[in-house]
């Protein structure tokens, strides 16, 4: 039987479905430069209100003040004496934090118009970055693999800053990225492959998340190139402790609070 040459070609296109922010241009401008079809969908960000709210129900309104009060004090301070740190790391792994341009806008990507829109760009594969937490319909009306950079060694560290948290919990040997598939949980898809990196005295908190990128995004384009068929066999993830899929140790992590923060670094020198 001689194949149907009115068939359409299989797409090989790559969705990068993200919020907004630098973390998203520097995903997306690094896939951009490696594969050639790749299209951006950002959303818009959560009111912080909403997102205070909800983690209230959960954490208890005392611990997310502490939660708001690290975000809006210290990280702005941290930020900004890490500048030139952040540089270097960006020059140091050839990534760009520009702006992306001519990305499609959309709500939340839980929005039916958000389910629309990915509908008729037809992706080989999904790439989440920084977004809601995805609900499972979305997920399920995607009919191809939908794959996560996670800050953080899962599933040990799940939620964000896993970095920090395993640094601030004596476990040096934990920080790292872990690229994972994604599903109706929290960061509990399946693990593809982890890449891990050594913190510098220069690094803090607001540095880690450009590390985190700069030692995961190899790994993410190795296992993009393996789900669109460029690759034979996966690549084989850094090798990591005996305990790092220990479920029992699987935890969701969340900002630290002001106070806890200050202490950790003043008792152990976590920054």
């Amino acid at each position: 039987m001689t194949p149907d040459a009115t068939a359409p070609a299989p797409t090989r296109r790559i969705v990068v479905l993200a919020g907004p922010g630098d973390a998203t241009a520097i995903v997306y401008h690094y896939l951009a430069e490696r594969f050639d079809d790749v299209v951006a969908v950002i959303e818009e960000p959560a009111s912080r209100a909403t997102l205070a709210r909800r983690r209230a129900r959960r954490l208890g309104w005392g611990t997310v003040a502490g939660q708001v009060a690290f975000v809006t004090l210290a990280m702005p301070v941290l930020r900004r004496r890490a500048r030139g740190r952040i540089r270097e790391i960006l020059a140091g792994a050839a990534l760009d934090a520009r702006p992306v341009t001519g990305a499609h806008a959309v709500s939340s990507v839980n929005a039916a118009g958000t389910v629309a829109l990915l509908a008729t760009l037809t992706p080989a594969v999904v790439v989440v970055q920084g977004t809601r937490i995805i609900a499972p319909v979305v997920l399920q009306s995607l009919g191809c693999p939908v794959v996560n950079t996670h800050a953080g060694i899962t599933p040990r560290y799940r939620g964000v800053h896993g970095g920090y948290w395993a640094l601030a919990e004596g476990r040096p040997d934990l920080v790292g990225t872990t690229v994972h598939l994604v599903d109706a949980g929290i960061d509990t898809g399946t693990v593809l492959a982890r890449a891990y990196f050594t913190p510098g005295p220069d690094d803090s908190i607001a540095t880690y998340p450009y590390l985190h990128l700069a030692c995961g995004l190899p790994a993410l384009a190795a296992e993009l190139a393996r789900l669109l068929g460029d690759a034979g066999d996966a690549p084989t993830p850094a090798s990591g402790p005996d305990d790092a899929d220990a479920p029992g140790e699987s935890r969701l992590r969340w900002h630290p609070t002001l106070w806890g923060y200050l202490a950790r670094r003043w008792r152990s020198g976590v920054r």
